[in-house]
């Protein structure tokens, strides 16, 4: 049976990073505030939630507006984070211009240099290195002492991780170019008998380097990063399922474990009453919890089930944390041996 997420970091005190991935409408918003509760209330740890989801997710669950509020405090050392990424990149875009001014000495950016930053806003990783500078920035500020992340769907997910070292090489590049340019500069000053001017740009490029390295060692460092992933038994999840373990390894990150959602009672089975929809759905679960037992075995280390009504709320999330932290739903016996 597994043991729950309790157990998982009972034996891994270390862990400061919980990362959620997995398809869109699985349960990672629900898991990821479950453990959030149960960390800020049962084990007393400042704790940051945030959403790299554009749907405002962690607003819908916790029933109240957060979206790019910044640091909001939920309940006593629960707080949460929903990001306004448009809101990020527009921010960064205007900061690019006004450092070309000042570098310059301009009063306003040619027209083509600006309509080419303000295209930036449509490429497609654009918001993904938004969200991604904001997750880094906040583990940079070391003000907490876990930091829980419920990532978009899976697609940007993978993205999203394998934007970490893309974005870190991007930046090493640049600053070695930038380094030989500064070398040149400090050159020409000094055969003028003039103090070289510090880099401004060169200083920045630094420090985003820094914040990245630090991120990404976080990232793949399995004693202070859990990496969860959470389906529902229906083939397709499955499948994604499988795909995503495979692409995770390539990218250097281990999975800590599988939350499996949205389970139907076995029970209902057997209860006089249950309408033939319901036995059928609930037989159909059973035969994709025999695969997911046979496929991932021990990485399965909660099981969710279904609610009556939407985790949604304090008491909703509060439920479903004590299913995920203390798992109390089995997985059924594969034939011919035991799950």
């Amino acid at each position: 049976m597994p043991k729950g997420l309790g157990a998982y970091f009972e034996q891994n005190p270390d862990a400061e990073i919980v990362i959620f991935a997995g398809k869109g409408g699985l349960g990672k918003t629900t898991s990821s505030s479950g453990l959030a509760y149960y960390m800020s209330q049962v084990k007393k740890k400042r704790t940051l939630l945030f959403s790299t989801d554009p749907q405002a997710s962690l607003s819908d669950i916790f029933e109240r507006n957060i979206y790019g509020q910044g640091e909001v405090e939920i309940l006593p050392n629960l707080f949460v984070v929903e990001i306004d990424a448009d809101r990020r990149v527009a921010e960064y875009q205007q900061r690019v211009k006004q450092k070309i001014m000042d570098m310059y000495g301009l009063d306003a950016v040619p027209r083509e240099i600006e309509e080419y930053i303000d295209s930036t806003s449509a490429e497609p990783a654009m918001y993904e290195s938004a969200t991604y500078d904001a997750m880094a920035e906040l583990v940079a500020r070391k003000e907490y002492d876990i930091y829980i992340f419920d990532m978009p769907p899976f697609g940007h997910g993978v993205r999203m991780v394998a934007m970490a070292d893309i974005l870190s090489k991007w930046v090493e590049k640049i600053t070695d170019a930038r380094a030989k340019v500064a070398e040149y500069d400090a050159v020409a000053a000094t055969l003028k008998g003039e103090a070289a001017r510090e880099d401004e740009v060169m200083k920045e490029l630094i420090d985003i380097r820094n914040k990245i390295k630090s991120f990404t060692d976080l990232l793949t460092a399995r004693r202070r990063t859990a990496f969860f992933m959470v389906l529902i038994p229906e083939q397709m999840a499955i499948l994604d399922t499988e795909r995503a373990l495979t692409m995770f390894e390539n990218l250097g990150i281990e999975m800590s474990g599988l939350v499996v959602n949205q389970v139907y009672p076995a029970e209902l089975l057997q209860q006089d009453g249950t309408s033939d929809y319901l036995r059928n759905r609930v037989a159909m679960q059973q035969e994709h919890l025999r695969t997911i037992a046979q496929k991932f075995g021990d990485k399965v280390q909660a099981v969710v089930p279904m609610f009556t009504r939407e985790p949604k709320g304090i008491e909703m999330i509060k439920t479903a944390s004590e299913y995920l932290i203390h798992c109390q739903v089995e997985l059924p016996a594969v034939r011919g041996g035991v799950a």
